[in-house]
């Protein structure tokens, strides 16, 4: 009796599972999803019957986007000004929807009460949030990386794996085989 050869059986092997995961087209799941790199800025949001107003934390620089709260519509050309922890800044335009405050200094860690004064032509409101900012996570946490010398050892154990069970795949294979003269 001859049985293939091993390494031709398992190349058969692997070609016949990985087809299996192979989806035609329509039948895929479509792109995934992207994943989310890194934490989200800082921010705060103050909300009243007139306006919503979100505030996005870059080191010392506050993006602010002001919107109606009826509609979310961007409203121009209003006049904001922060109170941040006790400290007053009145935002500059940035671009046609948004506003900008850079502060002196980048805020510690820690909760900041925000109040903000909006002035958009005969409308004025007082909206008021919280700044929550928290420590950065420590860069070893935030990122698990392998070196290229990690992923080469792992590759070469599993090619030395692999050798050995061809090789120990062979001389059962042998073992089995009948043997011309020898007793059947």
């Amino acid at each position: 009796m001859n049985f293939p050869k091993l390494p031709a059986a398992v190349f058969a092997a692997a070609l016949l599972l990985a087809s299996a995961t192979w989806a035609g087209p329509g039948h895929d799941h479509g792109d995934a999803a992207p994943a989310t790199v890194g934490q989200a800025l800082p921010r705060f949001s103050a909300v009243s019957e007139t306006f919503e107003l979100v505030g996005v934390l870059s080191g010392k620089q506050i993006t602010l986007y002001l919107d109606r709260f009826a509609d979310n519509s961007p409203v121009r050309g209003a006049q904001i000004e922060l109170e941040i922890g006790g400290a007053k800044f009145k935002a500059d335009k940035l671009g046609d929807d948004e506003y900008e405050v850079v502060l002196p200094e980048a805020p510690k860690p820690g909760v900041l009460p925000v109040t903000a004064t909006v002035t958009a032509g005969n409308e004025a409101d007082l909206l008021a949030g919280e700044l929550d900012i928290h420590e950065e996570a420590h860069a070893d946490e935030a990122a698990h990386t392998h070196s290229w010398a990690e992923v080469a050892a792992w590759a070469a154990a599993g090619l030395a794996a692999l050798g050995l069970l061809v090789g120990g795949g062979r001389r059962v294979m042998q073992a089995r085989s009948v043997r011309p003269g020898a007793a059947a």
